[in-house]
């Protein structure tokens, strides 16, 4: 057994491709060398930087094992003729390398039939690693290529060198041009010449590391060392944890360092917001903070090299840091002569989208579905203050208009909610109300993640879902939904961001409802005029929001499938209710009363079916005077009496007591299949005993349908 090593050098990656791309080359490797009986016995592992992908796997075999084949040809009737082979007999000898003599005869149910026993001779490993890994390497996705040699080769940065070798051996591999060797290379800075591979395997970890280059692993925790280190200069202070900024230095990086710089405490003056954006953001720095959490006027920078001892790069960083604050600054300054109210006329001028008209025109529409979701809010018991989400919703895009924004585009929404916690909005206007209108705006495009929190008051729920539901709209109407692994408008995760805010805040509101009411805000305007006629929205709308409510209850609040499967196939437009379904039906799923009446609904829904399929009839309604057995009149009594109780429990939203008085019919329905033959031969009888049962499932699966739940093995 050899160890395998591939390496292909770059021109440096961007950050955010690197562990996408790395995955897949890994993941692709030991696809292809389990395809060609290749596998590996040990594990497949890989290491990135900047300038390399590469992957190790340990234990493959120098060469295929030989492959025994039987394959049969034409019938032995065909074949001979008069006892004597025939053309068809020496076809398939020849095809299979054989003399008509060495072919052997099989019988199957079909009669008899030549057959050739083949042994494939297995191909060296080398040989099929050279042929096929350079397809595999030019199907790595990248969110963008580039073209330098021929407009048939493309890679995300042009390929400088590359590593193929099993053991001490170089694989003949040639990628874009670049023949592999057994030579890497290291630190552009610190290591710049060629880097000489003695072997595959950790050998090839061991000679990087000589020339200054880490793996990724090693990387992270080399900075996260230095980010201490240079943090405790600072009496009681901390690097503020940040693992999305940490992964991209990591990725910057091949022999990392750290740096503490600091900026003139005139700056904190600016809002915490804006500074940490442009330290993160803009220039990769980690933000210090004291013990209570606030900014200090400190930062600390993650180089690619090994120190600054003079300190120039750390001077260099300051400086370029003090001009990004002061352009912060002064754009901070300038957007105050015109505060947000000044700036709603200016928003349409603002394209919101080519065929939905400007944002002046979404602010419009958003008020008035802001309004409609207030009353529903206020109605369903809960407390709401519509001004403030009127106002809101008046100057929520307008920071799109300020300098600020223009130049830091991340601030968007943050900075409307900035500048109305410090401006006058209204006069006599009490400042708790205006502090409630800049959180309301601030909040509004929350959550933009999974990790992301919720707009922390019911104002900014509102707003925020308002203004999603009125996105999502508008590309649903002109058919522009997400399809497949494409989602240019990030609708899908506009959508979680709304059923999220829902369910956190058990907002009383129904999906579809608030759809419906936001394409009437289009009706009549100069955008629904280019809306296709041929558009079904209501059920698209519907089929998107169930996809999505699905994947909120399974993969985010980690229920099974088959609960959320049955909780969704009795309702899925008021998510609170869905929620709390699903909670109550993962308590008793695997109960024995549960698992019975699972059972018995799907044996229901299969009668059902098959009389449906066949044509029999099935009854309207159920007469009780037609009842003959006394199982099916003690079903057919308890019915109505445990339905009106689960309608009571249902109503107030106790699932757990309706599931416990559904538990209690499961000995008559136990007891109706065991005693009561329901496909009988008399067709009155038989439609009523249907219709028994169509009632029964009917009225028990308002709160889940229990027929969808797995009953053998685990969901």
């Amino acid at each position: 057994m050899a160890d395998f090593l591939l390496e292909i050098g770059t021109e440096e990656i961007p950050a955010r491709m690197i562990a996408g791309a790395q995955e897949e080359l890994r993941r692709r490797v030991g696809d292809l060398l389990a395809r060609e009986r290749l596998s590996a016995s040990g594990e497949i592992a890989s290491l990135d930087t900047p300038r390399r992908l590469s992957v190790i796997a340990r234990g493959i075999p120098e060469a295929q094992p030989d492959l025994t084949e039987q394959i049969n040809g034409p019938a032995v009737t065909v074949a001979f003729k008069d006892g004597q082979p025939g053309p068809a007999a020496h076809a398939f000898a020849k095809k299979s390398g054989l003399d008509v003599a060495q072919l052997e005869r099989v019988t199957t149910a079909k009669g008899e039939y030549l057959s050739a026993k083949i042994t494939k001779k297995g191909r060296g490993a080398a040989e099929i690693l050279a042929e096929l890994l350079p397809r595999e390497l030019a199907s790595i996705y990248w969110p963008k290529n580039m073209y330098w040699r021929k407009p048939t080769e493309r890679f995300v940065r042009p390929v400088r060198w590359a590593v193929a070798m099993i053991d001490d051996r170089v694989v003949p591999l040639e990628f874009d041009g670049i023949r592999a060797r057994n030579e890497s290379r290291g630190h552009r800075i610190l290591s710049p010449g060629g880097v000489h591979i003695p072997r595959a395997g950790s050998e090839y970890v061991e000679a990087l590391r000589g020339a200054k280059v880490m793996g990724r692993i090693e990387r992270e925790q080399q900075i996260r060392k230095a980010l201490d280190a240079a943090t405790r200069t600072i009496s009681s202070a901390r690097w503020r944890e940040d693992s999305e900024l940490l992964e991209t230095v990591v990725n910057l990086t091949e022999w990392p360092s750290v740096i503490l710089g600091s900026f003139d405490r005139e700056f904190l003056q600016l809002p915490e917001e804006v500074l940490v954006t442009v330290m993160r953001d803009h220039q990769k720095y980690f933000a210090i903070e004291d013990a209570k959490g606030k900014l200090l006027p400190n930062f600390l920078a993650v180089l690619n090299t090994d120190a600054d001892p003079r300190g120039v790069i750390q001077h260099g960083n300051e400086r370029v840091l003090r001009a990004r604050f002061n352009d912060a600054r002064f754009f901070w300054e300038t957007d105050q002569k015109h505060p947000l109210r000044e700036r709603l006329p200016w928003l349409k001028n603002v394209t919101f989208q080519k065929d939905l008209g400007s944002y002046h025109d979404k602010t419009m529409r958003v008020q008035r579905l802001c309004s409609w979701i207030c009353e529903a809010v206020r109605q369903g018991g809960l407390q709401i203050r519509p001004g403030v989400v009127h106002k809101a919703a008046c100057l929520a895009k307008t920071d799109l208009t300020t300098e600020l924004v223009k130049e830091f585009t991340e601030l968007q929404g943050i900075v409307g909610g900035l500048y109305a916690r410090v401006q006058v909005l209204d006069r006599g206007m009490p400042d708790e109300t205006r502090q409630a209108i800049g959180q309301t705006i601030y909040d509004q495009y929350k959550p933009e993640s999974a990790e992301d929190s919720v707009p922390q008051k019911l104002e900014g729920a509102v707003l925020s879902i308002a203004d999603k539901v009125d996105t999502i709209t508008g590309m649903f109407a002109l058919r522009m939904q997400p399809t497949g692994s494409k989602d240019p408008f990030a609708l899908r995760r506009q959508a979680n961001g709304i059923v999220r805010t829902i369910a956190e805040h058990k907002l009383p509101i129904e999906i579809w409802q608030v759809f419906k009411l936001a394409r009437e805000t289009y009706r009549g305007s100069e955008a629904e005029k280019r809306f296709p006629r041929n558009v079904d929205f209501e059920e698209s709308i519907r089929a998107f929001f169930r996809e999505r409510l699905e994947f909120y209850l399974r993969d985010q609040l980690a229920n099974k499938y088959d609960v959320v499967n049955a909780v969704l196939a009795a309702g899925a437009d008021d998510i609170v209710d869905a929620v709390a379904r699903v909670e109550a039906v993962a308590k008793v799923r695997g109960s024995a009363d549960f698992e019975s009446i699972s059972i018995a609904f799907k044996r229901v829904k299969n009668i059902l079916r098959q009389a449906n399929e066949s044509g029999k009839r099935i009854g309207s309604t159920v007469d009780q005077t037609a009842y003959q057995e006394e199982p099916e009149k003690k079903l057919g009594a308890m019915i109505p009496e445990i339905v009106q109780k689960v309608d009571g429990l249902r109503r107030a939203q106790d699932y757990s007591g309706a599931l416990a008085e559904i538990s209690r019919i499961r000995p008559a329905v136990d007891a109706f299949f065991d005693k009561v033959m329901v496909m009988v031969e008399d067709e009155s009888l038989r439609a009523n005993r249907l219709a028994l049962l169509q009632t029964l499932l009917r009225e028990f699966s308002t709160i889940a349908d229990f027929s969808e739940i797995v009953t053998e093995g685990k969901a």
